[in-house]
């Protein structure tokens, strides 16, 4: 059975190229990307992403084995570095000729005796140093154990070095990030020195992109919500095409008289006559319950329509006294960053929040 949710979350193909040639624009000639299709791409739809850059990036990266699965499943034979492995997983990683991140010993011997035990050589890793994140990684004091392990085993062969910026957004963060990059230059340059095989190195991620790319640009970088149209400040994010539209439909028209109440727990009481609108997405589809009683808004007819009363599962109702709408006219949540970082804003969160918060139930389309 098909979505026929009418609700939807448009994807425009075109302008996830335009985002990829900007920050194409900012590297060297022969710098790789990866691009970041975790969390579904970003709330988009990780497969649609996926096929349609496969033959313009070098890597996808995911979260988790199962988003790594879904493209493989889909057909995308790109390398895939899998952020997040855990043990338990390792048969399935290699099953389907998923990359893992190596951030610990533990995690490095159960796949070294995996792999020893399939018989099978050389299987790419990739070996995560942590420079002042403090997530995942191994530290410096690391490195000699490390190396004798790697080094004594041909199941594996590590592909890559990498790290992550802790702050690369923040420019009051610059004499950190700074250090960060020096840290990771010493113990990628340390490890490498004493390994069999030359990996390439990356450390960038969407603002270390635009904010470090001369300092830590290495042979490779790791572009997610750039690619969705968000920059580290506003200038760079008006220099982006918006991807994402999410919209939906008027399904009811009501008159609330004075004295009425609207939605759960009569959250809203109406001190005049006023008219709502009832709109098919709820917190359900990723419409927080932050956004109720005004906090939130949607836009019909060119016009801001604030939440009235509580979000419910399934719909909000919005104000719609002053905007002249019909049952059926389009709703728009939002179809620019602008929109998105007005929500953001709203309820003291981020766009990549309200991203990857909208339910695979509301229907994808690409564009």
């Amino acid at each position: 059975m098909g979505n026929n949710h009418v609700t939807v979350l448009e994807i425009d193909l075109n302008s996830i190229e335009f985002n990829l040639n900007y920050f194409k624009s900012k590297l060297h000639k022969d710098t790789k990307i990866l691009v970041v299709v975790k969390a579904f791409g970003y709330g988009s739809s990780a497969v649609e992403v996926a096929k349609f850059l496969e033959s313009k990036v070098a890597y996808f990266a995911v979260a988790y084995l199962d988003e790594g699965i879904a493209l493989r499943n889909a057909g995308i034979k790109t390398p895939i570095l899998v952020l997040h492995p855990q043990e338990a997983n390792i048969e399935q990683i290699i099953k389907y000729n998923l990359e893992p991140n190596i951030y610990s010993i533990k995690l490095l011997k159960a796949f070294i005796k995996k792999t020893t035990n399939l018989g099978l050589q050389k299987y790419p890793i990739h070996i995560k140093f942590n420079t002042g994140l403090n997530r995942l990684g191994f530290n410096q004091k690391d490195i000699s154990e490390l190396l004798s392990i790697i080094n004594n085993q041909s199941a594996l062969k590590v592909t890559s070095v990498f790290s992550h910026i802790a702050a690369s957004e923040d420019l009051n963060e610059r004499k950190f990030t700074l250090q960060q990059i020096y840290k990771f230059n010493v113990v990628s340059n340390e490890f490498i020195k004493h390994l069999n095989n030359i990996p390439f190195k990356h450390m960038l991620n969407t603002s270390g992109i635009i904010n470090y790319a001369e300092e830590a640009q290495f042979d490779m970088v790791r572009l997610g919500i750039g690619l969705f149209g968000f920059g580290n400040n506003n200038i760079e994010t008006s220099k982006l095409k918006n991807v994402l539209t999410l919209k939906s439909v008027i399904s009811q028209i009501n008159v609330i008289n004075e004295g009425e109440s609207v939605g759960y727990n009569r959250a809203f009481t109406a001190k005049s006559t006023i008219k709502t609108a009832t709109i098919p997405i709820g917190h359900a589809d990723g419409i927080s319950r932050q956004f109720g009683n005004g906090l939130g808004f949607v836009f019909i007819n060119n016009k801001k329509a604030p939440i009235v009363g509580n979000v419910c599962m399934d719909m909000v109702m919005v104000d719609v006294t002053n905007i002249n709408c019909n049952e059926g006219d389009d709703v728009i949540i939002y179809k620019n960053q602008e929109h998105l970082e007005g929500l953001a804003k709203a309820i003291d969160t981020i766009s990549y929040e309200l991203l990857t918060a909208i339910s695979q139930r509301v229907k994808r389309i690409v564009k």
